[in-house]
């Protein structure tokens, strides 16, 4: 399998990949954000496919309208509050937008790796770019994670020992977005959830202690991610269906093995 160089590109961008969504993943669901990693899927799909009808590389539509995205959900973070009907509305109406410029570029083989991702199809240069792109993610969340456990455990006496609570939420959905479209590449934008959330719900279940968490979360992405490579190239069934499954099979296996201790984080310092 190793004999090829595609494979060898795939499991090292899946690698990075799922180093970044299982880090970010885990304060994500901590946080209870999950709905904005796939909130953010869909605008990156937009921005993706308004970059492609403009003769830009997709990947840039991709993260510059994920970063917008994610910067304006942290900035209207409580307005947001419970308005699901106008955040789906929205996102709809995003989605539309997207299948109005796919339908008007033509762009057939881009659109399917978009939506469902081509981890065999990843380059040279595209492999450098998500290494960048994660060192940059992974390096930001080192340097913000103090005050981001802060926010996400105790906002409200944050904000009372004067954290800019908001700039935080705003810096870290930023992060989310660049997660997002490093994800992207892999399973695709509609299967995005799958990298994000499973792996690090699951270790929510499995420990307390967060920094074992983001540990786990990672080890489970990687598992996911290198093992929907590898049942790909032995039944050659897609890659995505595989992670997805993997990914499903570790949530599963968490409810099975570990209580449900996500609430326990929220009184729990390591």
């Amino acid at each position: 399998m190793f004999e090829y160089e595609f494979m060898r590109h795939a499991f090292a961008a899946a690698g990075l990949v799922a180093a970044v969504s299982g880090s970010v993943g885990f304060f994500l669901t901590l946080r209870q954000q999950t709905f904005a990693g796939h909130a953010l899927s869909h605008l990156g799909f937009t921005g993706a496919m308004a970059a492609t009808l403009a003769g830009i590389a997709p990947f840039w539509g991709l993260i510059g309208f994920t970063l917008a995205a994610g910067l304006a959900m942290g900035a209207l973070d409580e307005k947001l509050s419970g308005r699901d009907v106008a955040i789906g509305v929205v996102l709809s109406l995003s989605l539309g937008v997207g299948v109005l410029f796919m339908a008007l570029s033509a762009q057939a083989v881009q659109v399917t790796a978009l939506l469902f991702g081509s981890v065999l199809g990843v380059d040279a240069p595209t492999l450098k770019m998500l290494a960048l792109l994660s060192a940059f993610t992974l390096i930001a969340l080192a340097l913000m994670l103090r005050p981001l456990l802060f926010c996400t455990l105790q906002p409200e006496l944050a904000q009372a020992k004067g954290v800019p609570v908001r700039c935080v939420s705003m810096l870290f959905l930023a992060l989310v977005a660049l997660t997002v479209a490093a994800c992207t590449q892999i399973v695709g934008a509609l299967l995005v959830f799958i990298l994000m959330a499973g792996p690090a719900a699951a270790a929510q279940n499995w420990t307390v202690r967060w920094s074992a968490g983001i540990a786990l979360a990672v080890v489970c992405a990687l598992a996911c991610a290198w093992g929907g490579i590898a049942l790909a190239y032995l039944s050659n069934w897609p890659t995505s269906f595989w992670i997805s499954v993997l990914s499903a099979l570790a949530y599963g296996l968490s409810l099975l093995t570990g209580p449900m201790r996500m609430s326990h984080f929220r009184n729990t310092s390591d």
